[in-house]
């Protein structure tokens, strides 16, 4: 099976280096400075699971790809859906299938539209981890799980052989005949934990010491709402996990997306938690935290953008210093 892994970040680099290194044919889609920092110090992994070094791993650049791929590996961040899409759209064939990584529902919906929906899959990435700014991935937990399956539930010929690749890997895979209703439970849960996280700028443990585990536990609620309106209700054992993860005591857990903030990145506010306030309108579900949570992110990218324009063109009667 031939696997491109679109980029050599924390998700598609660590999993697509675990299957490097049970020989799976693995390319790796990147840019050019990636694509550089890979030559020369190849991919690096450290991991609680055991660290890997790969050298000269198989690179290609957008301008570069072909159809000849079986599965192309998708994990890059819902802003840059669509660039992502353009650079790879080259490496889809008439058997080529689409497993994205990413988090919520809309990317299969823009997927559809470019691909079709017959090739593009469900999955789900359960992993911390980050690129460091020299280019090793550090794997930050002992979480790593690739969690994918066709949308129907059937079990294809396609699917079964995915399987097959990934289960030699140093990491835990599953198929999954129920995959929307995991990926469902999965935005449930990292909506709420972005929402209470962003509005309270502190870890679950802290929110709950400063008595805010109601105000968690509420967010849950509404966000499980709109999954049961949608017809993914999460399932009760699902549901007690997840309150009892957002409500934990002395629990050091943020979501990336508040990490995101903190270091005035861009975030995947409209994806993870607009495109999940829309989906409740339409089933008329009432959603007040949820609706302050979003507006309160908006609020920030609105900030965010405006300095960034005024750094490019900063006002004229504001003094510039020009550094010597």
């Amino acid at each position: 099976m031939r696997i491109l892994v679109v980029g050599a970040g924390g998700t598609g680099g660590y999993f697509g280096g675990r299957l490097l290194e049970t020989k799976q044919d693995v390319t790796f889609l990147v840019r050019p400075r990636r694509a550089a920092q890979l030559a020369s110090i190849g991919l690096v992994i450290q991991s609680p699971a055991g660290d890997v070094t790969i050298l000269q791993p198989p690179t290609v650049l957008a301008g570069d790809l072909h159809p000849e791929f079986d599965l192309i590996l998708l994990s890059c961040k819902a802003y840059d859906l669509e660039g992502a899409i353009t650079a790879f759209a080259p490496a889809v064939g008439a058997e080529t299938a689409i497993l994205p990584l990413l988090n919520g529902m809309r990317h299969l919906d823009v997927l559809d539209r470019r691909f079709g929906p017959a090739r593009v899959l469900g999955g789900i990435a359960v992993i911390s981890s980050a690129l460091e700014a020299e280019g090793r991935i550090l794997h930050l937990n002992d979480l790593h799980t690739l969690i994918f399956g066709e949308r129907d539930g059937s079990r294809s010929a396609r699917v079964e052989a995915i399987a097959v690749a990934f289960s030699g890997g140093r990491f835990v895979s599953r198929l999954s005949d129920v995959i929307l209703q995991e990926m469902w439970e999965k935005w449930v849960f990292i909506a709420t934990a972005a929402s209470i996280t962003c509005l309270m700028r502190a870890t679950v443990g802290d929110i709950a010491a400063a008595g805010g585990a109601g105000l968690a536990s509420t967010l849950l609620d509404e966000c499980a709402g709109i999954a049961a309106s949608q017809h993914f209700p999460p399932r009760p054992q699902v549901l007690q996990r997840s309150r009892a993860m957002l409500t934990a005591s002395g629990s050091g857990l943020t979501a990336s997306m508040l990490r995101d903030v903190e270091r005035h990145g861009p975030i995947e506010a409209d994806h993870i938690l607009g495109d999940l306030l829309r989906r409740g309108e339409q089933g008329g579900i009432d959603t007040p935290l949820l609706r302050i949570a979003h507006a309160h992110l908006n609020a920030y990218e609105l900030r965010r953008a405006r300095e960034a324009a005024q750094e490019t063109n900063p006002p004229l009667n504001q003094e510039v210093l020009i550094p010597t």
